[in-house]
């Protein structure tokens, strides 16, 4: 008879799942043998924590629930960091954590994993014996799929290793539920708003990555300017009147005009204080308006004048049946505005560039030109992110990935790993600062390994510069390094490697995109200081 080890493993297969990452000990070697023989793709990762980052941003570029394999104790504690994040981002991921077993209480792995789970805002799950291990892992998938969490489950030793009776039949997979209809009163009253509004800005966010199409229509139908947050980045690409992301990453036109709306509506959008500057972004006057699927989410962040419960691409639909066509913000001189000004390359700048160092917005106005536009690009937390988040343009909602929700730095990298398995047919592009990619530098032979054909660009300026620029009367001795050669480490790991100091260094780049790209490119950029980037002077004034 097979083991529980053995039927979960197939039991996860049977319910979709089609990849897991992890690093194997001794508590989840059986289980990864198991998710393998059963078709289940396995990334072996150096590090726990990037492993997890991994299977979330596969989730993410998917929309599938990804599994992550861990040893027990250790192997969860390390994961920590990665798990928090994708709680924080309700990403659909399965934890499948080896637990002590129940009469091993003097094991040095033994934690309380369930409370660890919970501790990071994760769903604490266990197989609890032999005999409903089937149905806790079929509870486990579903919570993760069906109400988008990040959930743990435990799997005890001794009850890995005992035998069932496996059912002859396959598990059939539980469908997903049916999407939320949004009450009709709440509908109308969201119609009136609209046909009230001359200015309406339209801010999706993650719960709205399925729904562009549906947006974009009823935007066009009500006149309203387009934005996302920057975890839905790239959903409008290519829409005229699309303002990019709200924010901190806001262009100053984008930035005015959203300012300037007297609606604004919130589609799948926490309208947290990262996408509304505080609530800065939000006039005077402005009526603000939410749509979500998930009842808490209305008004958690900020006051909302008007919250609709309901699936993002219902509630669009049913707007756009009794919708009568309006200009609204949709003006000639808005389209001149945001055609000169409306994205970051186009604002002028002085480029404080030197014979040693780049300015990190000439280098990546450079990268933008450079490489073709199907590309994936994951950024790493810091000072530098705006640079490559506001003037690397990617090509739809499964061209960005930003695992930033719980703000850590060194998750970049382990990000552009899981991104570039989502999507082999798209350019892989990491965008790390130099602490985030020293923190995480375990996996570049992950990268090396695999053979992903990826660009690694570190911006560079041997510091963790958020704490530089933005603390300058403390003493900066605990947060500037020397100089280091991360190029020569990239080369330690089998990458090509190069230091870019001036535009001409990235004479490189076409050369590796012309080759076999077999093996990938990280670039060194040396970057000039930028006294402090503006998207953290404003986010640190309110710490």
């Amino acid at each position: 008879m097979p083991t529980v080890s053995e039927v979960v493993g197939r039991v996860l297969a049977e319910l979709g799942v089609s990849r897991a990452f992890g690093v194997v000990g001794s508590g989840n070697f059986d289980l990864t043998n198991a998710l393998r023989a059963n078709g289940i793709g396995y990334v072996a990762a150096r590090h726990e924590c990037g492993a997890t980052t991994m299977a979330d941003a596969y989730a993410r570029m998917t929309d599938t629930v990804a599994a992550v394999t861990l040893h027990q104790g250790c192997g969860l504690t390390n994961a920590l960091t990665g798990i928090a994040e994708a709680a924080k981002s309700r990403t659909p991921l399965l934890i499948l954590a080896a637990d002590t077993a129940g009469e091993a209480v003097l094991s040095n792995f033994r934690v309380d994993q369930d409370a660890l789970a919970t501790a990071v805002g994760a769903t604490p799950e266990r197989i609890h014996s032999p005999r409903s291990a089937i149905a806790d892992t079929v509870r486990a998938f579903r919570i993760a799929r069906d109400q988008r969490r990040c959930v743990v489950l435990n799997l005890p030793l001794d009850i890995q290793a005992a035998e069932i009776t496996m059912p002859g039949a396959a598990e059939t997979p539980p469908p997903p539920p049916e999407p939320v209809r949004p009450h009709a009163a709440a509908v109308s009253k969201l119609a009136t708003l609209l046909l009230n509004s001359h200015k309406p800005v339209f801010i999706a966010g993650r719960g709205a990555r399925l729904y562009g199409a549906d947006l974009r229509v009823l935007a066009e139908c009500a006149g309203a300017l387009l934005a996302t947050s920057a975890v839905a980045h790239g959903l409008f690409h290519g829409d005229p009147w699309s303002l990019g992301i709200s924010g901190g990453f806001a262009s100053p036109t984008a930035a005015e005009l959203i300012t300037g709306a007297d609606l604004i509506v919130g589609w799948g959008c926490a309208l947290n204080m990262w996408t509304m500057r505080h609530g800065n972004l939000i006039g005077p006057t402005t009526t603000v308006a939410q749509v979500d699927s998930d009842l808490a989410a209305l008004g958690a962040h900020r006051a909302v004048d008007l919250g609709v419960h309901g699936d993002v691409g219902e509630t669009a639909r049913e707007l756009f049946r009794t919708f009568t066509p309006r200009p609204g913000y949709r003006t000639p001189r808005v389209a001149r505005r945001l055609a000169e000004t409306g994205r970051w390359r186009d604002v002028p700048f002085e480029d404080r560039s030197t014979a040693e160092r780049i300015d990190p917005r000439a280098l990546s106005r450079a990268l933008d030109e450079l490489l073709p536009p199907e590309r994936i690009l994951a950024v790493d937390s810091g000072n530098f992110m705006g640079y490559p988040s506001a003037y690397l343009e990617v090509p739809d909602q499964y061209g960005f990935c930003f695992t930033q929700a719980f703000q850590s730095i060194g998750l970049g990298l382990a990000t552009a790993i899981g991104s570039a398995l989502a999507r082999p047919d798209r350019l892989p592009v990491a965008a790390l600062g130099d602490g985030g990619a020293l923190m995480g530098i375990a996996e570049l032979e992950t990268v090396v390994r695999l053979g992903l054909p990826m660009l690694i660009v570190i911006y560079d300026d041997h510091a963790y510069g958020a704490e530089v620029h933005h603390f300058r009367e403390a003493d900066p001795g605990a947060v500037t390094f020397p100089d280091t050669d991360i190029a020569a480490l990239a080369r330690g790991a089998g990458c090509e490697a190069a230091v870019v100091r001036t535009i001409a260094d990235l004479d490189i780049v076409p050369k590796w995109l012309a080759g076999h790209r077999n093996t990938p490119l990280l670039l060194d950029a040396k970057i000039t200081s930028d006294g402090g980037s503006w998207w953290l002077q404003e986010a640190f004034a309110r710490h």
